[in-house]
């Protein structure tokens, strides 16, 4: 790494010379690092860049792909990484993780570029003082807000035990000069470094990116809408403490941590209902959340969106112009349950293995295609009818089919057809932070802290913050689970602690799937690698029978990913995470 830092020093005018109209030189070139000072769009520039390198979709090895390394999904393709780490044959040759290693270092030295004896800070980026000021402050605030985000994305992809049982996280660096071999940091070293910065970008940014609360929004505003701002930092300190909270990184059970990561994600959601919702009318917590819509009230804060087939081509089939690539796994479809809400394992559920998808959670059919569903226009059009029987045109294992006899239909946009003269397409973005997370943070804390039922200590109650997810309107415009009456949550709140941390889990796998969520989840309650591994299974579909078959087994070699090999190479005082000696 330190020679990725080393690089990105030496080539930073030409890299960020690409980026945008805003970072070319001066017609005669002549901005150095002594009087870089004077240039403030190429200051700003390095803001700029480090927003550039954060993900912009869901397709990608972060996320879609990242489910086939988890029991809600399988990868068509048998050499893909992610099936060879689930298998457990991943190589150093095969790595896919480097390049997240690598960008979160980047967008890191950019930052710190920015930050280096209060550069931005000390810029003038406009001529009236008071706009200027803003600017200021707003550019302060994203950099350590960005610093904090490729942090926290780096300290849950590569955190993790050493050998001899030590908790680490990653080489903290704060520096844009880095010299000598790379040490990891400890695992809570790294979550106070997260923190910290959290509070310096709250020192600087706005509560939130609305016109209402400013006059001048030549800087200011929803103008920044896809960028953090306050109430992301404070969602962000959730997430962050909810990890850090967790059983693989919290082996005392420090309830203390618990009860901030509640905390934070409480104050998330009380501005959400009480400002966005109560005061400004744009948030309500029982409307429908649509993937088609970047500009969503529920969104925290999120990439820029990008409109693009990658999703429907990615996970529809063949027959529909598809690629099949990731296969819904039938756990995850048995973990959606009934109409009623009790699980399918429940007698007072009423499932029917003859019958296996009639009346079952309404999310299911916002997220799953089976077999004999269908794509449906808004204006009602039928497009296509799913055919997973045996010999079917969408049957497991055909060319660019699914594997396992269903497909996702989570973030895909109902009006694409790839057959259409005019081929109507979707915005999208990848929501780093939305309500639906910290409803869950909330509830997976504020139940170890204090229960289901207790809304006292945060002010809201664990089976509340359930309650708001299960009973609102699905992404189909449908009723939601609970929307008038939710019996199963009900008993599982009655039940305590445990039984209601079940119920949570669950709910994070249905409302979370293909976020990229699921990977990190598991990891975080496993006691060791065992807890990972096992089988999953594909539906089978008959003429008037339904069954399941194993379709894949895990063996994986750690809890953890990797540090790159590269990383070790270069750096030998590097501690190898356990599992992955032979990476060295």
């Amino acid at each position: 790494m330190k020679n990725l830092l080393s690089t990105l020093a030496a080539a930073a005018a030409l890299l960020l010379a690409g980026c945008s109209d805003l970072l070319d030189p001066m017609p005669n070139g002549g901005y150095n690092e002594d009087n870089l000072k004077n240039y403030p769009s190429m200051i700003r520039g390095f803001i700029i860049k480090a927003y550039s390198l954060l993900p912009n979709s869901y397709n990608g090895t972060e996320y879609a792909y990242l489910e086939c390394a988890t029991d809600n999904a399988v990868a068509r393709d048998q050499s893909h990484a992610m099936r060879r780490l689930a298998t457990g044959s991943l190589s150093p040759g095969d790595d896919p993780f480097a390049s997240w290693w690598g960008r979160d270092y980047e967008g890191i030295y950019y930052v710190n570029r920015f930050l280096e004896n209060d550069l931005g800070l000390n810029t003038r980026f406009y001529v009236n003082p008071e706009t200027d000021e803003a600017a200021r402050k707003l550019y302060q605030g994203e950099a350590y807000a960005l610093r904090a985000w490729f942090q926290y994305d780096l300290l849950r992809k590569f955190g993790g035990r050493s050998a001899d049982g030590e908790l680490l996280g990653f080489p903290i660096v704060t520096s844009p000069h880095v010299g000598g071999d790379l040490v990891r940091d400890s695992y809570d070293r790294c979550v106070a470094q997260i923190l910290s910065d959290c509070d310096k970008a709250l020192e600087y940014l706005p509560q939130a990116h609305r016109d209402v609360f400013f006059e001048d929004q030549t800087v200011s505003g929803s103008m920044n809408w896809h960028r953090f701002d306050g109430i992301s930092m404070v969602a962000l300190k959730a997430m962050t403490c909810l990890m850090w909270a967790s059983p693989a990184f919290n082996p005392q059970n420090d309830l203390s941590r618990w009860e901030k990561a509640a905390e934070y994600a409480a104050e998330v959601m009380k501005y959400k209902l009480e400002v966005d919702g109560a005061q400004l009318g744009a948030f309500d917590p029982k409307a429908r959340f649509s993937w088609s819509d970047p500009d969503s009230p529920e969104i925290i804060c999120s990439s820029s969106p990008s409109s693009n087939a990658n999703m429907e081509t990615l996970f529809y089939p063949n027959g529909f112009n598809g690629t099949g690539a990731v296969g819904v796994t039938q756990e995850l479809v048995d973990a959606f349950p009934m109409a009623n809400g009790y699980p399918i394992g429940d007698p007072a559920g009423g499932y029917d293995e003859n019958d296996p998808y009639a009346g079952r959670d309404p999310r299911f059919y916002a997220t799953v295609f089976y077999h004999n569903s269908q794509i449906v226009k808004s204006n009602g059009k039928v497009q296509y009818t799913f055919d997973m029987s045996a010999g079917g045109r969408d049957a497991a294992n055909g060319p660019n089919n699914s594997p396992t006899n269903y497909y996702a239909r989570k973030f895909l946009y109902s009006e694409w057809n790839k057959s259409d003269l005019t081929v109507q397409t979707a915005p999208r973005s990848v929501a780093f932070m939305r309500w639906t997370h910290m409803c869950l943070a909330f509830a997976e804390a504020a139940n170890r802290v204090a229960g289901p039922l207790d809304a006292t200590r945060f002010g809201y109650s664990a089976r509340q913050a359930v309650g708001y997810l299960r009973s609102r309107t699905t992404g189909d415009g449908e009723p939601g689970l609970g929307a008038a009456a939710d019996p199963y949550l009900d008993a599982c709140a009655a039940q305590g602690k445990e039984a209601f941390e079940t119920l949570v889990r669950n709910e994070r796998r249905i409302e979370l799937c293909f976020e990229g969520e699921r990977f990190f989840d598991l990891r975080r309650w496993a006691e060791d690698v065992s807890a990972l591994n096992g089988t999953v299974s594909k539906a089978v579909v008959g003429d008037s029978r339904y069954g399941r078959e194993p379709v894949e087994s895990r063996v994986f070699a750690s809890r953890w990913l990797p540090i790159p090999a590269t990383e070790m190479r270069r750096s030998p005082n590097l501690v190898q995470n356990e599992g992955w000696t032979a990476w060295n």
